[in-house]
């Protein structure tokens, strides 16, 4: 079973950073893992900055597709 399946999706597609990182790490607060799409061009880099320091996994998925979890 592929690590995103079950995983909490948001569709930050349009915003700007920090949102999609901000809206991510809401979801963190209750989900095991969270998978995020966003086109913001430094979102990825945002998103492995706040998993790196909260101890959480991070992994690209695709274009745009981000994946955290615990």
């Amino acid at each position: 079973m592929p690590p995103s399946d079950g995983a909490e999706r948001i569709d930050a597609r349009g915003m700007k950073c920090p949102w999609p990182a901000l809206r991510a790490a809401r979801a963190m607060r209750s989900a095991q893992v969270v998978l995020i799409e966003a086109d913001d061009p430094i979102a990825g880099r945002e998103l492995s900055a706040m998993a790196d320091e909260r101890g959480w996994a991070f992994s690209a998925e695709g274009e745009h597709l981000f994946l955290l979890s615990r």
